[in-house]
């Protein structure tokens, strides 16, 4: 993943693939490395991945794009931090490493030896905490690799140099350590729009890269070998190539890895798509089952070498918590379901590199308790209780997925079942009362907190929220600096829709009247206003566009905007 993804051109569902290899693999160790080798369960590369389970991405520091590891944010990767990873129940790591600025000139590309050094040492620490390790060629992907088709014979040379240099460096490290060819590969920046070219140039790098690796001696010879598709992009034509070139290898300790980001529409939450729905719930069982069906079910192993949320790397809350929660509570379920390992992308944004603590600790338990079973959730985390108006039970229905609910508490009290809350079957319902008591500070916002314990899995925690319906203000501004000013009165926004008088959707991606969350628009809550960005009016044609913004309390408002070259207007319905 670049450290800013690239917008979406098309409609497409980004899905991961891991495929894993039956085969014997024989645990011989060298004598010359101190670490651990794998396991006996090397009877076969199934039970080497299944051992991985889960894995985490040290993203966004030996792969940064700079003069050292910091240049994206990062602090210097610490031993402490290798420690913490392990000690949370990670198994895997994979360690991104882009080389394009540590290598030398033609024709030799010596690797700075103080570079390659520095990725032992992280490669070690990591070994030594007896996990799984994965190092790759990675950012370079678009660096340089992207232009192989104009650039050809330069490209394939560096490339090997660094494969030969790194595989002769590490081949007596432990078999726990694997190869990763290439970081999602791709040539377009070539000229090529010709995906069967591009299927051809990857598979010339990928039978280089094997040629060298296996040739290079020590425990290269079957040290297990990781082959992405183009882009990492699970879509079937993209499988079944790589299933061609891995059959074409005949090689048992080869792993296939692909990279999910979820169903785009709700991974950006674009189109309407603010909820996990079935479309997007369905998107993760296609994806899994062709991925499942293409390798796994014919003996190659997969790693899913990264999933997420593109939303995750936005300034403003892009995806509802609650909704977010569910996704991944389903993803890791099915993932297991499949057999497919999986290693989160955190580029810094989820665990603090520094204090060790998770930015999300929700999100974090809810996918811990994936690795080894189930959570409940429910229909929404948002409770509602509008100001001034008669307070109301709150009834919920809850996905148990085989748990059971057994208290609900705030603020470390539990609630009183039949007296706060009653559950029948799996619809939960919170007492008027109980509402009314948690709201009497009647200010605007997040009053409490009621969380839902079961006698397996996460938490599940409902926000109860005091609102009133928002209130949206006229103002003036220009297509660089337009912000609608607005009172959310504890309300939050959930997506916005934007018209011309005609009834054709305005604005960029035009295929719908939704537009992209953060991308085209997005909330303050702190500074009270709904800021309309550069890239919306970008698209926008002159005249008179009605937006329409829907909120999680079920309010909906409608705002004008006029367009006038550069000047816009905006008017409260």
């Amino acid at each position: 993943m670049v450290k800013h993804k690239q917008r979406f051109k098309s409609l497409l569902t980004l899905t991961m693939v891991s495929a894993l290899v039956i085969s014997l693999f024989s645990p011989v160790a060298s004598a010359d490395t101190a670490q651990e080798s794998a396991p006996a369960v090397k009877n076969n590369l199934q039970s080497y991945v299944d051992d991985m389970q889960p894995g985490w991405n040290l993203g966004n520091s030996l792969d940064a794009v700079g003069d050292d590891e910091t240049a994206w944010g990062n602090p210097k990767i610490t031993k402490e931090l290798i420690e913490e990873i392990a000690d949370q129940g990670y198994k895997s790591i994979r360690i991104p490493v882009t080389w394009d600025n540590q290598v030398g000139e033609a024709p030799n590309y010596t690797i700075e030896p103080a570079y390659l050094e520095r990725v032992e040492e992280v490669v070690d620490w990591a070994l030594d905490e007896g996990l799984y390790v994965m190092i790759n060629v990675h950012h370079d992907s678009w660096l340089w690799i992207s232009h192989m088709e104009t650039k050809h014979d330069e490209v394939v040379a560096r490339y090997n140099a660094i494969w030969t240099q790194v595989a002769d460096h590490f081949k007596n490290h432990s078999d726990k350590l694997m190869f990763e060819s290439v970081n999602e590969p791709r040539f377009s920046d070539g000229g090529t729009t010709d995906e069967q070219k591009m299927f051809e140039m990857l598979e010339e790098l990928n039978l280089s890269f094997h040629s060298i690796v296996r040739n290079s001696g020590g425990e290269n010879a079957d040290r297990p070998l990781v082959l992405s598709t183009l882009e990492a992009s699970p879509t079937q034509e993209r499988m079944d190539e790589l299933y061609a070139t891995i059959t074409k290898l005949s090689d048992p300790n080869i792993i296939a890895t692909v990279h999910y980001y979820g169903f785009w529409p709700f991974s950006v939450n674009i189109a309407g798509y603010t909820h996990f729905e079935e479309d997007t719930k369905n998107d993760i069982i296609t994806t899994f089952d062709n991925v499942y069906n293409t390798f796994i079910a014919k003996g190659i192993p997969v790693i899913l070498g990264e999933y997420g949320l593109l939303g995750f790397d936005q300034s403003t809350a892009v995806i509802e918590q609650g909704e977010k929660l569910k996704f991944f509570e389903f993803l890791t379920h099915y993932l297991n379901e499949k057999k497919v390992t999986h290693m989160l992308w955190d580029n810094g944004q989820h665990m603090n590199r520094t204090t060790y603590e998770w930015s999300d600790l929700d999100f974090f338990n809810i996918m811990k308790e994936g690795w080894k079973g189930r959570s409940a959730t429910a229909a929404t985390d948002l409770i509602f209780v509008e100001k001034g108006q008669e307070v109301k039970d709150a009834n919920i229905k809850l996905e148990l997925n085989g748990n059971k609910l057994t208290k609900l508490r705030v603020d470390g009290k539990n609630l009183k079942k039949f007296k706060d809350y009653v559950l029948s079957e799996d619809v939960l319902t919170i007492k008027a009362s109980k509402l009314e008591e948690l709201t009497a500070t009647d200010e605007y916002g997040v009053n409490s907190v009621i969380t839902a314990e079961f006698n397996k899995g996460a938490d599940w925690k409902f926000r109860v929220i005091v609102n009133s319906t928002p209130e949206l203000q006229n103002a003036e501004g220009t297509v660089e600096d337009f912000a609608i000013p607005a009172s959310f009165n504890g309300d939050m926004l959930a997506t916005m829709e934007a018209k011309y008088a005609d009834g054709s959707s305005a604005g960029p991606q035009n295929w719908t009247s939704f537009k992209e969350f953060e991308y085209t628009f997005s909330p303050s809550y702190e500074e009270g206003n709904i800021v309309l960005k550069p890239n919306f009016f970008n698209e926008v044609n002159d005249g008179e566009v009605t937006l329409t913004f829907y909120f999680w309390s079920g309010e909906v408002l409608t705002y004008k905007i006029t367009k006038n070259g550069s000047s816009v207007t905006g008017t409260a319905s």
